[in-house]
């Protein structure tokens, strides 16, 4: 939570201009699409029908009476659209959605709960969607124009919370990025997994080692707490 100083009394006692507001979480929607904007991948296109971005495969069969109702994911662009435009299944909800609070839409919410689970870190360290969106987020560090690891570094904390890395968070961001090179380069074959998730292109020409320890980086950042709360 922002503190309250005279001086932001003084200058504005309303909080005309929210120099001072209450922390919390960001809501569902907002999570993911947040993720797809700092990776690059947020289609931010107005209107249309509504898209099926990744969820569990089989889910619409398990609450289907006859099983054979399908759910056929939307592939190239549809997949990153805003979360606003996600087809909604009321009996089968998208469980990423549902994970952080989104209401189900059945009955009217006049508020939303805000919950903290082990559930959350589950999703945003492991779905597809969110490993994706830190592979993209990882290439597009890696192609911009910072050329050093901490340059990068900066730029890409930078970019995901709103404000400069401290020396905690540089030197943690530093020893996961040794560490990360040094099995990755032991286990080259982990790499081209990881590289491999999602539908997003990879750039060929960066070194997979390179990427694949970036993309570990790149996650680590998009879970941080700065990122996933209004502050």
């Amino acid at each position: 939570e922002s503190t309250t100083r005279s001086e932001h009394l003084q200058k504005d006692p309303t909080n005309l201009y929210h120099a001072r507001a209450p922390r919390f979480r960001l809501m569902g929607e907002f999570v993911r699409d947040n993720a797809l904007a700092v990776s690059g991948l947020l289609n931010r296109e107005f209107g249309g029908a509504g898209v099926k971005p990744y969820q569990p495969a089989g889910l619409w069969v398990e609450v289907s009476l006859s099983g054979n109702r399908r759910f056929a994911r939307d592939e190239g662009e549809k997949l990153y659209r805003r979360s606003l435009y996600t087809y909604w299944k009321r009996s089968a909800p998208h469980p990423g959605l549902m994970a952080f609070d989104t209401p189900t839409r059945e009955t009217c919410t006049l508020q939303r709960q805000r919950t903290n689970t082990p559930m959350q870190a589950l999703v945003t360290l492991n779905d597809e969607q969110f490993v994706e969106a830190s592979r993209a987020f990882a290439q597009r560090i890696l192609k911009s124009s910072a050329k050093t690891f901490h340059d990068r570094m900066n730029w890409a904390f930078e970019l995901a919370t709103g404000h400069p890395a401290d020396n905690l968070r540089k030197e943690v961001l530093e020893d996961a990025y040794k560490y990360q090179k040094e099995k990755f380069a032991a286990e080259p074959n982990r790499a081209e997994e990881l590289l491999k998730i999602g539908e997003a292109p990879i750039d060929a020409s960066i070194d997979a080692n390179e990427h694949a320890s970036w993309t570990v980086l790149a996650s680590m950042i998009l879970n941080l707490d700065e990122t996933l709360n209004r502050e």
